[in-house]
């Protein structure tokens, strides 16, 4: 395993910036998640890292090394792609041995037995003898990511490896690739999407938009304080509720400014709170006590067995609340919404960037 530095990198094509000076720190035998919307520069990163594209500008060092202009098998990584990229004609496995054969000095016995290692790992050693079009999904993938294992690099890169599988596979391979993690100690640098197997698998998570990186941290750092309303909005299931500044709330409003200064009264600031930490004022009291407070018409109520989620109208906004399964709501009820203000975030309106409380 090996530590990965992205310094000031940038890819440019003729006619636009895909990636804007980059600086990102991967330690060794961590389990790094790049993630974002589509477009966002995540898998270009991915593949300058691997060398299958070329940095415009900066410094990528793997373990020490400068391997900014290396060619991709002088870096000592693997790559695991989205479309598995087998060879039908070719046992399992041949497939997992045949870039062994090509390009090592191992011995067939030694290859032999780094196929059989990887293959009872992955759990797939009754299937050595199959075909891809013998399998399913998420075999394949298995079968893939074997590929790169028997090779021993110093890094691993997935390229959105589970988005073909269906949603129960997917959830079964995340844990697959955790515990893989978990055993070997290997460096993973990660592509995805999806923020659910950003937060499940990560052991930090890197968000991007439009080529820049957004915030680096812990999954449950990032979820708890967001650095952005972007970050915010693209990571949590469901995403954060975003709440205007009461207009009519002299107390509330001086709450607010009493905590995070002027910045957070001016026009368009917006507060953001997770379903979870939106509450519903089950009397007057409960509703006058709360220093920030907010009238809303309920809309539809979904109850999901453990759990109820209420989507509320507040003005022009539509904001989802968490509650109890029984929760005594209807459709055109009115009620009063209320905050956590211990979880609470102010957004700047202008940056979008979130206010901290004043010491």
């Amino acid at each position: 395993m090996a530590a990965i530095s992205l310094q000031g990198i940038c890819k440019r094509y003729r006619d636009h910036t895909a990636v804007h000076h980059l600086d990102l720190e991967v330690q060794a035998g961590e389990f790094m998640v790049l993630v974002g919307p589509s477009g966002c520069g995540k898998s270009t990163t991915l593949r300058m890292i691997a060398g299958l594209e070329d940095i415009s500008e900066g410094k990528l060092v793997i373990g020490g090394k400068d391997v900014t202009h290396a060619e991709p098998h002088e870096r000592d990584i693997a790559m695991v792609f989205q479309s598995y990229a087998l060879y039908p004609h070719m046992t399992v496995y041949m497939n997992m041995a045949f870039g062994l054969l090509r390009t090592s000095r191992l011995s067939r016995p030694e290859i032999d037995a780094r196929v059989q290692d990887a293959a009872q790992r992955l759990r797939i050693t009754e299937l050595l003898q199959r075909r891809p079009n013998e399998l399913s999904g998420g075999q394949r993938q298995r079968v893939a990511i074997g590929r790169a294992l028997v090779r021993k690099p110093k890094v691993f890169l997935f390229d959105e490896p589970l988005s073909n599988l269906d949603a129960k596979l997917r959830t079964h391979m995340r844990g697959e690739l955790e515990r893989l993690h978990d055993e070997l100690g290997i460096t993973i640098v990660y592509v995805t999407h999806d923020q659910v197997e950003a937060m499940t698998l990560g052991t930090r998570i890197a968000v991007m938009d439009g080529g820049r990186l957004q915030q680096v941290g812990a999954p449950m750092d990032i979820y708890r304080a967001p650095a952005t309303r972007f970050v915010a909005s693209f990571i949590g299931s469901p995403e954060m509720n975003f709440l205007p500044v009461p207009q009519d709330d002299g107390a509330g409003r001086a709450w607010l400014g009493d905590r995070y200064g002027v910045d957070a009264l001016r026009p368009g600031t917006v507060l953001g709170l997770r379903p979870e930490e939106v509450g519903l004022a089950a009397n007057d009291a409960v509703a006058a006590a709360s220093p920030l407070r907010w009238s809303g018409v309920v809309q539809r109520v979904e109850r999901l067995g453990a759990e109820a989620y209420a989507q509320i109208r507040v003005g022009d906004v539509g904001v989802l609340v968490r509650a109890a399964p029984d929760v005594a709501l209807e459709t055109g009820q009115s009620t009063v919404l209320t905050a956590d203000i211990a979880r609470l975030r102010v957004f700047d309106s202008q940056s979008g960037l979130a206010l901290a409380e004043r010491a």
